[in-house]
């Protein structure tokens, strides 16, 4: 089989390695099928409440955080907006209780990530949202395709830019219009970015989109080289509702070890060698398998798609999340099966095939490299 490696370091099977999915998860794809157009156009946001989640309540961490910076091999990226979490801190957040306190970004109200009040309210009004950024000039803004009329006034298309690129975007003649909007995305333009990395700038909107969005039900995140292309509330009915999921992404194309995507990220210098040997060693220290698998499937994931279901527990996921990428790596495809390895708690995890994902977005691959903040 082929590979193909895109700019952004992810190696993905090419269309004609479906096939050899096709042949082993014909099941699968046909369950994840979206409902006939007359049926997307009378689908309604579903209410579910599951009694049985271990996690009830979350806690969102705050605080001034004086201290002295938690140093993970001789640096940090903790700051106020993170807060400084301690590794005994990051031992208990994997606890599952009925109440769990967790760091979760948004530390300190002098932390960054400035959104403006008009921005805030209409984030508050979304149930269901389409999410995705671009910051430091990064990729083009690609319109949604593929939905319904009636997703068009069920879902909110919400995109992050910062300074940087809303002047790249005005230079190249796509200005916001005085709705606020450009096409069918909403624009939120973002003050003072919390990280010097902008990676890291990125991970907020892509795993902390419960936090931005705290009356949505539900969330789809897409990567800002992708183009949607397909009925969100479909989506949520296809590989959610229907598989009884409360979170959905991608399947690696390549590989299923953590072990081999660390040489790998190594070898493309994603990452240095040094961040990379402090996190896997820790992975190796709690035990973590070489070839961690989820009914099956591979629990090493590429997640330029996310579905998801805002509930405490899977809430609670996206915080671990963020939090291991901020400690160690940038590559959230490292982090991903520990913390699902970790949270005992999340069983209801779609994992689906890689033909799955290209189903759901046109790849455009990325434009422009992201201008780091100085």
């Amino acid at each position: 089989m082929r590979r193909q490696e895109h700019d952004g370091g992810d190696e993905c099977l090419q269309d004609d390695s479906c096939g050899a999915y096709k042949m082993t998860a014909v099941a699968l794809i046909e369950q994840v099928k979206l409902l006939p157009p007359e049926e997307l156009e009378h689908l309604d946001i579903l209410e579910r409440k599951d009694s049985s989640s271990p996690v009830k309540k979350l806690v969102y961490l705050t605080g001034t955080d004086s201290s002295s910076p938690v140093r993970v091999n001789g640096t940090t990226r903790f700051n106020l907006f993170t807060g400084n979490q301690t590794f005994a801190e990051r031992e208990n957040s994997f606890q599952v209780s009925e109440t769990v306190s967790v760091h979760c970004g948004f530390f300190n109200e002098n932390g960054g990530f400035r959104i403006k009040d008009e921005d805030k309210k209409f984030m508050q009004s979304c149930q269901v949202v389409v999410s995705t950024c671009a910051f430091g000039g990064g990729d083009n803004l690609y319109q949604p395709i593929g939905m319904s009329k009636a997703s068009t006034q069920k879902v909110c298309y919400v995109a992050f830019w910062d300074d940087v690129t809303l002047a790249t975007q005005e230079a190249e003649g796509h200005k916001i219009g005085e709705n606020g909007y450009i096409g069918k995305w909403r624009i939120v333009v973002v003050k003072n970015l919390p990280f010097v990395d902008q990676r890291l700038n990125g991970k907020i909107p892509k795993m902390l989109s419960h936090r931005l969005f705290p009356e949505a039900k539900y969330s789809i995140w897409v990567d800002s080289k992708s183009q949607f292309r397909r009925d969100p509330l479909g989506v949520l009915d296809a590989l959610l509702w229907r598989t009884n999921s409360v979170l959905a992404i991608s399947e690696h194309g390549a590989r299923s070890s953590v072990y081999d995507e660390a040489k790998a990220v190594v070898k493309k210098h994603k990452a240095t060698p040094e961040e990379v040997e402090v996190q896997i060693n820790q992975y190796r220290h709690d035990k973590l398998p070489e070839d961690k698998r989820f009914n099956g499937k591979k629990a090493l994931c590429e997640a330029s798609v996310i579905v998801m279901e805002h509930t405490p527990l899977t809430n609670l996921f996206m915080c671990l999340w963020f939090n291991e990428v901020v400690r160690y790596t940038s590559r959230d495809q490292l982090s991903f099966p520990y913390v699902f390895w970790r949270l005992k708690g999340l069983k209801k995890v779609n994992t689906f095939p890689v033909c799955t994902r290209k189903d759901l977005v046109n790849s455009m691959g990325h434009v422009r490299k992201a201008k780091p903040l100085v």
